[in-house]
């Protein structure tokens, strides 16, 4: 992104064709750039390339070419889901701080969390409809051409809520930019309403997919009212680890100045995230194993196997391994404001994180399946060439959408500094 700093047009262009400046210098940003920025565009799309190639292989072969059958329907898309929804709702972890206490460091760069919360939402979108056997049936759920189902179905909500979600993260971003593109500050009479309303709709998404969960009575794996609380401390951790890392990528990569005080005020908002993630996950543990009913198979299936079936196990010990190490580095200020501890902890929050919500939550929640077969779900090469290309795909969103943003951000904060 060596040229994302380029200069702005004059501020206060006027309101006459300021829309069309503001596309074109869009277009100009994301297709201008040095060696680093075209290797890191070309490299992602090669991967969106071979995830495609590995999407027609799938819809032409069907769910067969995954490793998912009737005993575990959901798999590795699923658990990718329910990561990255909860990293869509971590930019609330900005916006509280931004715009509520109105704390300058933190407002200068909760873009990069809405940012990424579209980005998040994306790849939730293509995740569920690589998992859908047959997605051109999608239209069932559009208002007015199918039928959507809701209230009585909690699918139904959740996609209201994410779409929601995704609609007023554009709005709110697009309003923001084209505004300080124009040199102006956006209307606060539209803006901070929108701002305000994202608090609630960030906790929403993550609720209603954890509501989505709980509501299979079949599965008690899934049957804990915890487990929305548990949702959203994981995701307060997890979505700010991706956005600490690309903070300091952003900030040696272009003139975006962040503030060490914003970087440590998250990481010390993580800390306290990740210490009620763990305190939850250990009252669910010990529930399951004080009571010591049959339901604890699925607990000890996660955590020591059943009967030799222990796929997982090593994984889940590691993600718990991961969880603790990286809340003691975050629990002590001197590592957490050190960059290269602050950097190992996000590396492990992340990874803790990612394999306690996707196969932790997904794969021992359904198993044993409700017959008490054990079938050991583990991804093809498919699913992952599959999932690589999501990730691809939204990490390519991300990067255009920083490349726009970068520079009017820039231009927006000297003024403000300088006034």
């Amino acid at each position: 992104m060596s040229n994302a700093s380029s200069a702005l047009p004059a501020a206060g262009t006027g309101r006459g064709g300021s829309l069309g400046r503001f596309f074109l210098f869009s277009v100009r940003q994301v297709t201008s750039g040095g060696r680093g920025y075209w290797f890191w565009v070309l490299g992602l799309a090669m991967v969106v390339a071979l995830g495609v190639a590995a999407y027609v292989r799938q819809a032409t072969g069907g769910l067969i070419t995954t490793a998912m059958r009737d005993q575990v329907s959901w798999g590795f898309y699923i658990g990718n889901f329910t990561f990255l929804v909860g990293v869509a709702a971590a930019a609330v972890l900005l916006v509280i701080p931004a715009y509520v206490y109105q704390w300058k460091p933190i407002k200068e760069v909760v873009i990069l969390g809405e940012l990424l919360a579209i980005s998040a939402i994306i790849m939730c979108g293509l995740f569920v409809m690589v998992d859908v056997g047959r997605p051109d049936h999608a239209w069932h759920l559009i208002p007015g051409i199918g039928r959507l189902n809701v209230p009585s179905s909690l699918l139904g909500w959740d996609v209201l809520v994410l779409n929601g979600y995704l609609v007023l993260n554009i709005v709110i971003v697009t309003n923001l930019l084209f505004a300080l593109f124009r040199g102006k500050e956006p209307n606060k009479k539209v803006f901070y309403p929108l701002v305000l309303l994202s608090i609630p709709a960030a906790i929403g998404i993550h609720t209603v997919t954890a509501f989505l969960y709980n509501g299979f009575a079949s599965r008690p794996f899934w049957n804990a009212s915890i487990l929305a609380p548990r949702f959203l401390a994981s995701a307060f951790c997890s979505g700010p680890a991706v956005l600490l890392i690309l903070m300091q990528i952003l900030r040696k990569a272009t003139r975006f100045e962040i503030q060490d005080s914003a970087i440590w005020k998250v990481a010390e908002l993580m800390a306290y995230s990740m210490f009620l993630n763990l305190f939850l996950l250990g009252a669910e543990v010990f529930k399951e194993y004080y009571s010591n009913t049959e339901h604890l198979i699925h607990m000890r299936y996660m955590f020591t196997g059943v009967n030799g079936h222990n796929t997982i196990v090593p994984y889940m010990w590691f993600s718990v391994v991961c969880s603790i190490s990286a809340f003691l580095l975050f629990l002590i200020p001197r590592t957490r404001r050190h960059p290269v501890t602050l950097n190992v902890g996000c590396v492990l929050i992340f990874l803790g994180c990612y394999l306690e919500k996707g196969m932790g939550l997904v794969i021992p929640g359904l198993t044993p399946d409700t017959l008490g077969e054990i079938y050991e779900y583990f991804p093809t090469p498919n699913e992952l060439f599959i999932s690589a290309g999501i990730i691809a795909m939204g990490s390519l969103v991300f990067t255009l959408l920083v490349k726009i943003a970068t520079p009017i951000m820039i231009e927006h904060n000297a003024s403000a500094r300088h006034d």
